[in-house]
């Protein structure tokens, strides 16, 4: 059995030690992934893969006709042999760009800025009548929505989808949605790196907007 952890958005965070608890028991995994263009100011596409036993995916992948091989070929790493993919960009590039021009230390101070972000967001949310947070906030993503009182569920999943239809449409702000026990629920994840305090307050002012207009 192969076990594998999905880290692809909150692995990220790890970068700060005092969130690094997110990868506890990782050391078990036989494999990590983490997605440096979700939370990591990396422009689409980047996937960072960790592996323990990096022979036991070869095996699994390498199939080498004549035409491919190399006189070097045992002396490098070939990616072509951990994955149905043969050739690839240089994603790394970005990548160590990022790194080389914030530091270990810029990329934590900006995600645990995120995460201060997303608290005050999640703080508007629980003290405003008629809005709920449906789900614990450990990142920098929010789950919540508007449930005001005296509407039937139904129809509350109607309202979250027309609020966040009418805030996109803005194009001031753009946020998905999830299900959570079978409710339509809205989503505000906090990651740009340009990101900053008033952004996040003019968001929430197009929300409450929103909501309020459904009260009527």
């Amino acid at each position: 059995m192969w076990l594998h952890v999905d880290g692809a958005y909150g692995g990220v965070l790890a970068i700060a030690p005092e969130f690094r608890s997110v990868l506890d028991g990782v050391e078990d995994a036989d494999s990590l992934v983490v997605n440096p263009h979700k939370w990591m100011f990396t422009p689409f596409d980047c996937s960072v893969l960790y592996l323990k036993r990096p022979e036991v995916l070869r095996r699994a992948f390498s199939l080498v006709p004549a035409f491919l091989t190399t006189p070097e070929q045992d002396e490098v790493v070939n990616y072509m042999d951990y994955g149905v993919q043969l050739g690839r960009r240089f994603r790394a590039l970005k990548l160590w760009m990022i790194i080389r021009a914030f530091g270990v230390d810029g990329l934590a101070e900006r995600i645990r800025a995120h995460c201060a972000l997303a608290r005050t967001f999640e703080g508007w949310v629980r003290e405003t009548p008629g809005w709920e947070v449906v789900a614990p906030v450990d990142f920098s993503l929010v789950c919540f929505r508007f449930a005001p009182e005296g509407v039937s569920e139904e129809r509350r999943d109607e309202i979250n989808e027309a609020i966040m239809r009418a805030v996109n449409a803005t194009g001031e702000a753009y946020l998905s949605h999830t299900r959570l026990n079978g409710r339509f629920v809205l989503r505000f994840a906090i990651g740009n790196i340009r990101t900053e305090a008033k952004h996040v307050l003019r968001a929430w002012e197009l929300l409450k907007g929103e909501g309020d207009e459904h009260r009527r």
